[in-house]
């Protein structure tokens, strides 16, 4: 298209045409007569012929959008190529040879990354890949191995509810405070990159709310038989019903109260958790297990384990927390979990969208969590029954499910060597290799009770 057709497809049909038949026979014209003619050389006749099609005004629109971007990327490749000559001597530069030797030194800082990066990557580019890796927020996972954390290059953090353990009670106690507590407690880790939290059983929702609340910083997320609220209205009538069958009667009668009358809830944790004997799990917990969980309970490990465990979750012997970790469970929390699926932001309505809809297709803003979800479920899983974790995949269909055949809700994630390998090798793929010791945080003596490599509660999060 030549710039006379591109320009005249700007506005509506005239009448005028350009006829190169008229234009040469009347340059033979002039060419044999030099005299008054020579004002009219160059103009064109108009056409008596039937005019074509009258363009409408989308038409002429989108042709002034298109020639206005092409101008624009023209200009932009003019400026960047002026951008570039000019960035070629900026090492000569004043600046440039100030600016440099701090460059140099930020480099050879860096250099020691080199032994777990590619050969064809750049430490300072690779450093949010690794750091990944490197960092991992959750609530504990009983058995695992400091030899395994080491082989993988993870450094493991966990810590106590607020009310439980060691940790001091929140006056006012929600999932947005949890998401804030990890946020927190990272920062005063020294953890200024993005981390992985995982959620197991009842904990599951405070990770859930750190994928809500504070997405920017986390790197993927890892739920392992999430307990979600069996009150959600989302819940369709088969996925309650197979939920609340597989639970026994007081285990029901704890969300019932929780839900409807949690005034009388510390009468029956009183009973329960803060009796002084822990006895049975089973029996603590309200709980029915599966063939595989009932054979690791009677194991001395998990024993030996659950007695220590326990008694350090009542170690304040407050019912308090106990109540309002029931109540969280059952309340609105805030958010859904349809919220943290990715998908395209509404587009607004005005000339602007309408716009770039004519020029060409519009790149949608996403919204939602864009990172990883992984989802682990065993099928014979009483506790936190797999109607559950089909009730997240309908809601978070991005979400990678994991299916445990034969596996309960303490059998695959506590004690468990090869299943602990299992998981790090889905989340970080092959071993990297141990921490970096510039990565390690000095402590204060008040950060003491923060251990990055325990077993924390499995009891507290149910």
């Amino acid at each position: 298209m030549t710039w006379q057709e591109e320009l005249a497809s700007l506005v509506g049909d005239t009448g005028i045409t350009y006829s190169a038949g008229a234009v040469a026979e009347e340059e033979e014209r002039d060419a044999g007569d030099t005299g008054g003619r020579v004002l009219g050389k160059g103009y064109y006749r108009v056409s008596e012929d039937g005019a074509g099609p009258e363009e409408s005004l989308n038409e002429q629109v989108t042709g002034f959008v298109v020639a206005t971007g092409e101008m624009l990327r023209e200009l932009g490749r003019g400026f960047w190529d002026v951008a570039q000559q000019s960035l070629e001597r900026v090492g000569e530069t004043y600046v440039g040879k100030k600016v440099r030797g701090h460059g140099d030194a930020v480099l050879r800082r860096l250099e020691f990354m080199n032994e777990y990066l590619p050969e064809d990557r750049d430490p300072v580019h690779a450093w949010p890949i690794v750091i990944t890796v490197f960092l991992l927020a959750l609530l504990g996972i009983p058995g695992i191995k400091e030899s395994l954390l080491e082989e993988f290059g993870v450094r493991l953090i966990t810590y106590d509810l607020p009310g439980f353990g060691e940790s001091d009670p929140h006056p006012v106690r929600n999932l947005n405070s949890s998401a804030m507590d990890m946020l927190h407690l990272a920062n005063a880790l020294g953890v200024t990159d993005k981390f992985w939290v995982v959620g197991y059983s009842g904990g599951a929702m405070h990770a859930w709310a750190a994928v809500h609340y504070i997405p920017d910083r986390l790197a993927g997320a890892a739920m392992f038989a999430p307990m979600s609220n069996p009150y959600d209205s989302s819940l369709n009538k088969e996925e309650i019903h197979k939920t609340w069958d597989e639970w026994t009667m007081k285990r029901r009668l704890m969300y019932v109260l929780a839900r409807r009358f949690p005034s009388l809830l510390p009468y029956f944790y009183r009973r329960s958790f803060l009796s002084g004997e822990h006895g049975q799990p089973e029996k603590w917990l309200s709980l029915s297990l599966g063939k595989k969980d009932k054979s690791l309970l009677e194991e001395p490990l998990f024993r030996e384990f659950w007695e220590k465990d326990a008694g350090e979750s009542v170690r304040q012997g407050d019912a308090k927390p106990f109540v309002e970790e029931a109540m969280l469970q059952v309340s609105n929390w805030g958010f859904g979990l349809a919220d943290l699926q990715v998908q395209n932001q509404h587009q607004g309505k005005g000339l602007l969208p309408w716009l770039k809809s004519l020029y060409g297709r519009v790149e949608h803003e996403q919204a939602g969590f864009l990172s990883p979800i992984h989802v682990w479920q065993g099928t014979d899983d009483h506790v936190v029954p797999p109607s559950m974790t089909k009730f997240v995949r309908r809601m978070i269909p991005g979400a990678t499910v994991h299916r445990l055949l034969g596996e309960g809700h303490f059998s695959y994630f506590c004690f468990c060597d090869d299943c602990h390998r299992q998981i790090f090798s889905t989340l970080f793929g092959n071993p990297r290799g141990p921490l970096p010791t510039e990565l390690e945080v000095d402590r204060s003596p008040s950060e003491q009770h923060i251990e990055d490599i325990a077993s924390h509660d499995c009891t507290e999060q149910e």
